[in-house]
């Protein structure tokens, strides 16, 4: 049977192209339906302000009428500023296990992308590296954490014979406080505080003026923390605000620190509360059914996700990190969480990578890849 590849072009369009991610995870116990109120405001041009300075075309692949795939083709114009390339990403791709079906859904892409002047396809991005990024190639055996990917093992064959190389590998760290919660550190940590002149403290949530003026120290730390990693591209203000409104709903405020030392920030941390081992139950992906799992089984929740934890690279010398995760792991023992996971990570960070396998005891669990080919000159 011949494919069909039909953009998106409105309303009712995007909302097939998002509830046909079920179609791919029916008998899959590791699947977390994503909320379709969530989904619609992310893909939403006028809400979402990634798309001020990007843009984004999603498709559908049919055969005898029936979806059998999807993707997204993206033009990342704050990416290619930034890093001066000609890089084009592809996202939220979803197919059978044929290869047909993803030859032809990445051929769309990259025409798609050719045709605004780009070199390169990389992905999956979805639909940057400030949101859910890359295909899960290691660590199939238990659900994702919150805002982490999960994808069959089989779209690994599919990216690699549609040739694409692993580009960058992205790890995830299972910490365990039990392991990492010792004397010892206790010890160290309090060394390390009185010696530089440490102090932790919450961002404040009640108060409604100083929450701003700690969501812009997060936002700071955020962008020059992370600001020499490989594809990383600073958030915009517009584009940071809607990230915390977002993480405003779920957040903890004793799970999101800032790190101060001589009274003036130097590193910031986030734990999130996995609500995943909630939202799994939620099959339908509805707001209310989201509410309802939520109000009923949140005691089921007792790990969390280390979303965000930086530090400015004048202090990165102090052991701030240490302290930091330290504090982080304290107070999310004091509500019941026990575990987290410290994701994602560059491969090639050693400094992170280094303090996670030794001072946390962490173990990596979890693999993601970006994955990246040519386009072709004269499409």
């Amino acid at each position: 049977m011949s494919i069909q590849i039909v953009p998106v072009q409105n309303h009712k369009d995007l909302v097939k192209f998002i509830k046909s991610q079920w179609l791919f995870y029916k008998d899959d116990p590791y699947f977390v339906p994503p909320l379709m109120a969530d989904r619609l405001k992310l893909f939403n041009r006028e809400k979402n302000p990634f798309f001020k300075h990007s843009e984004m075309q999603e498709f559908l692949a049919y055969r005898n009428n029936n979806i059998v795939g999807r993707i997204a083709a993206i033009k990342n114009d704050n990416h290619n500023i930034t890093h001066n390339d000609k890089v084009g990403f592809f996202g939220f791709f979803e197919s059978i296990n044929d290869q047909e079906v993803a030859n032809a859904l990445f051929l769309e892409v990259e025409q798609w992308l050719a045709k605004r002047g780009l070199d390169t396809m990389r992905g999956p991005e979805n639909p940057s590296q400030n949101d859910e990024i890359g295909l899960l190639i290691e660590g199939f055996n238990s659900p994702p954490m919150i805002l982490m990917e999960y994808n069959p093992p089989y779209y690994i064959d599919l990216i690699k014979n549609s040739g694409f190389n692993l580009a960058m590998t992205l790890y995830a760290w299972l910490l365990d406080a039990n392991n990492y919660m010792t004397e010892k550190l206790e010890r160290l940590q309090k060394i390390v505080r009185e010696r530089y002149k440490i102090t932790i403290r919450p961002v404040n949530f009640k108060n409604k003026k100083q929450f701003k003026k700690d969501v812009d120290t997060l936002k700071y730390i955020y962008n020059m923390a992370w600001e020499k990693n490989w594809g990383f591209v600073k958030m915009t203000d517009e584009e940071f605000d809607f990230l915390v409104a977002d993480l405003k709903q779920v957040a903890d405020p004793n799970l999101a620190l800032i790190c101060e030392i001589d009274g003036k920030p130097a590193g910031v941390a986030l734990g999130v509360p996995d609500i995943n081992q909630v939202l799994i139950y939620n099959k339908k992906g509805s707001m209310l059914g989201a509410a309802w799992n939520l109000m009923t089984k949140s005691k089921k929740i007792d790990q969390m996700r280390v979303i965000i934890l930086g530090v400015l690279k004048e202090y990165r010398n102090t052991g701030a990190d240490s302290v930091l995760y330290y504090e982080l792991s304290k107070r999310a023992i004091a509500r019941g969480i026990t575990k987290g996971e410290a994701s994602w990570v560059l491969e090639i960070n050693q400094e992170m990578n280094r303090a996670l396998q030794q001072t946390i005891q962490g173990t990596v669990y979890k693999k993601y890849g970006l994955y990246e080919r040519p386009i072709p000159l004269n499409q």
